[in-house]
């Protein structure tokens, strides 16, 4: 374990909210976080699976059902968030799908509305609750399969693919960094780089084993898989608009540290332009 995440790493008094955290590397994040003391909420789609996880845990865990595929439940699960909960330390956008099939309650191509568009409402309906929190965070997980994605911020509809979702996870955070500068929060984001995780469970088999073994090659459990975002949230060192991932090589393997995404990703014209697509495609409001 790094020597930052050992020594750094109370988290007493503190609540933080994990997305897709029943299982993989989500399970693995709230864990550490509850060991060191938060209080945790588990936001699952199944909450039959979060509270199993939440009581695999132990300690000051709770759930709450959150579907990232249907912008209602985003709301619903954000007003019972807020009417439990007055402040947030850590936001951790976290859930993730990939090779879903077929589209979202609202018509999105299902990998662009769970990985970007509900995440994207979500933070908005709770960010107050995180602003005059001195120290708060919202940590929002990308991909290397960043580097792949395309958008079109004037036509959402159309957005597809997993490497595009997990771009605009990265613009979303840049943005959202922008606009935080001045108040208590910072955004920023991380990566896992290989890891043996159930995102790849709508995939073929072959397609699906093949990650595994390179996942497995490369040790990267669930558990190393979650280290880049423990960093991005706990280290006092981490600062508003930083990236953190694996340091090894072609940032699959080894302990987090700070790494660079692609130059699209900063592109600060499009960061704006999915900002405010987002904001009309998901019909929320946000205070920054």
């Amino acid at each position: 374990m790094n020597e930052w995440f050992r020594l750094e790493s109370d988290q007493h008094g503190r609540v933080a909210v994990v997305t897709g955290a029943n299982t993989g590397i989500g399970f693995e994040t709230a864990r550490a976080l509850a060991e060191r003391g938060a209080r945790v909420v588990l936001a699952c789609r199944d909450l039959r699976k979060a509270h199993a996880a939440a009581s695999r845990i132990g300690l000051d865990v709770e759930a709450v059902r959150l579907d990232l595929a249907s912008l209602d439940s985003v709301r619903e699960a954000a007003d019972e968030l807020r009417d439990r909960h007055d402040r947030i330390d850590l936001l951790i956008n976290n859930a993730g799908v990939t090779n879903a099939p077929g589209r979202t309650a609202d018509g999105f191509e299902m990998q662009f509305g769970v990985n970007h568009l509900g995440h994207f409402a979500w933070t908005a309906l709770l960010i107050d609750r995180l602003l005059d929190v001195p120290g708060s965070r919202v940590v929002t997980v990308s991909s290397i399969a960043h580097r792949f994605g395309r958008i079109d911020p004037d036509d959402l509809r159309a957005a597809s693919g997993y490497p595009a979702s997990k771009l605009a996870n990265l613009l979303f955070a840049y943005e959202l960094a922008k606009r935080l500068r001045g108040t208590e929060t910072a955004s920023l984001a991380a990566h896992p780089g290989g890891a043996t995780t159930e995102i790849f469970r709508h995939s073929s088999s072959a397609f699906r084993n093949a990650n595994l073994a390179i996942a497995r090659l490369f040790g990267r459990t669930p558990a190393m898989g979650a280290l880049p975002t423990l960093r991005a949230a706990t280290d006092p060192s981490a600062g508003n608009g930083e990236y953190y991932g694996p340091g090894g090589v072609f940032e699959i393997r080894g302990y987090p540290e700070p790494v660079k995404s692609s130059a699209r990703s900063h592109d600060e014209s499009l960061r704006n332009r999915l900002w405010e697509a987002s904001l009309q495609a998901t019909g929320v409001g946000c205070p920054v």
